[in-house]
């Protein structure tokens, strides 16, 4: 029985093992063929590579036998015990990206719940500019981090040009969660890790990426929004691409900001508090965000739920890093403020953040006709598809706001609700930079 055990063991090993390989391999580049002639940005052979082959070329490459070598020396370990960690590091980060599963199924669950949460409004102002990208550079979008509906919603918005790489942290690091995103293409990252060599893979490994012309999307900010701006840029990322960047020599970068708002941030609440303490520890359970999709699930097939109300994208102006170098040579923050600054011209003012800001600007209660007259110079000021005229934005988002408590209305008027008013803080503050020249508008026309 053992001699019949093992002899099986190595014809599936070595005949039929690589049979269904080569099977499934073939399938897959089929696949990919196909997809390739719709897209806008092909996907390059580096996203295909084989993760085996991936982790390899990365352990060997020059920079990290360098980076092992000089851990080795400052830990004072063997470098055979340095390799390792090395090995381990690069296995945590490499994904395994699958196209059948990218395009087959996350994609049209992306689709699928965006539209099922929100009405999805995309900005194509700048649509001719990205069109316009050179078909041999990389591709970067640079975005604000508002919620985790984030990366659903641009996942399905860019389905059109290419398949995304998503640096992700260690919350996805949960099976089977961290097998199917490392699936869709995205890679994970210790972001609070201080350790030099885990630094030098991962940088390492966005620099292959990045030369081999993956297309990836990165959230500058390193984290969520407490307060609804738009964050300083934390430059590590962008550190590892332009440390290794030879305008000269090679390919473009290309980085193109992608700025998102939501009517309701799902995690709002949450991210206030957690602004109110100071802290970014965030007191919210698996169960309890199992709860809340449930229970909301069931009211929305009962018909007792609608939507969150809008969703805006928008798209900035594409940054070159080789025009940018000439211009301004490798200045990092340069970098991250150029990208910051594109980011928020571009935040879309939707009609809860707009009446939000309306109502941050005036005092004590007031009708629905004086806030329609408020809120007419904003939208004058900064339109945008979901806001057709005031009287109807007021009235749309004054639903929003009643349902959640954030505002209460009686004879006297409108007024916010005391114990919400870090809410209606944080949505206003997302929209605050567009209405500054409006201000004064507001306040006229309450005096």
């Amino acid at each position: 029985m053992l001699i019949v055990l093992f002899a099986a063991v190595t014809f599936a090993s070595h005949f039929l093992f690589p049979s269904v390989r080569w099977f499934l391999r073939r399938r897959m580049e089929r696949v990919v063929s196909r997809l390739n002639e719709r897209l806008e940005r092909p996907i390059q052979p580096f996203k295909l590579a084989k993760r085996h082959d991936m982790i390899q070329r990365l352990i060997y490459d020059p920079k990290i036998a360098e980076a092992i070598s000089h851990h080795a020396r400052e830990e004072d370990v063997p470098e055979a015990v340095a390799f390792e960690r090395a090995r381990r590091y690069a296995r945590e980060i490499v994904p395994s990206f699958s196209a059948s599963l990218y395009f087959g199924f996350a994609i049209k669950f992306a689709r699928w719940l965006s539209r099922k949460l929100y009405i999805v409004h995309l900005d194509d102002g700048d649509d001719a500019a990205l069109r316009a990208i050179d078909s041999e550079a990389t591709v970067v979008f640079v975005m604000n981090h508002r919620s985790n509906m984030d990366y659903m919603l641009v996942t399905y918005l860019v389905a059109d040009r290419s398949a995304l790489s998503y640096a992700v942290g260690e919350w996805a690091r949960v099976w089977p969660l961290s097998r199917v995103i490392r699936a869709m293409g995205a890679f994970f990252i210790r972001r609070k890790s201080r350790n030099v060599l885990y630094r030098r893979v991962l940088a390492r490994y966005v620099q292959l990426a990045t030369k081999g012309g993956v297309t990836q999307a990165v959230f500058p900010e390193g984290g969520l929004s407490l307060d609804g701006t738009v964050g300083p840029s934390k430059l590590g990322f962008l550190s590892y691409i332009l440390s290794d960047f030879d305008a000269k020599t090679d390919k473009d970068v290309v980085f193109v900001p992608v700025a998102l708002n939501y009517d309701r941030v799902i995690e709002d609440r949450v991210l206030t508090e957690a602004a109110r303490r100071g802290e970014r520890k965030f007191r919210a359970s698996v169960i309890v965000g199992i709860w809340f999709a449930l229970r909301y699930t069931f009211r929305r097939i009962i018909r007792t739920a609608v939507r969150f109300g809008h969703a805006g994208v928008g798209f900035g102006a594409p940054l070159s890093l080789t025009e940018f170098q000439r211009e301004h040579g490798r200045d990092l923050e340069a970098v991250g403020e150029a990208l910051r600054a594109r980011v928020r011209d571009v935040v879309p003012a939707l009609p809860v953040s707009t009446l939000c800001y309306a109502l941050e600007q005036l005092t004590g209660p007031v009708s629905r006709g004086d806030l329609s007259l408020a809120v007419a110079p904003l939208i004058a000021a900064h339109p945008h598809p979901s806001m057709a005229d005031a009287a109807t934005t007021v009235d749309e988002a004054m639903g929003t706001l009643l349902t959640r408590r954030i505002v209460t209305e009686g004879p006297q008027g409108v007024a916010v609700n005391p114990e919400s008013r870090a809410l209606l803080e944080y949505y206003a503050r997302s929209v605050a930079h567009h209405f500054a020249d409006a201000a004064y508008t507001v306040q006229s026309q309450q005096t």
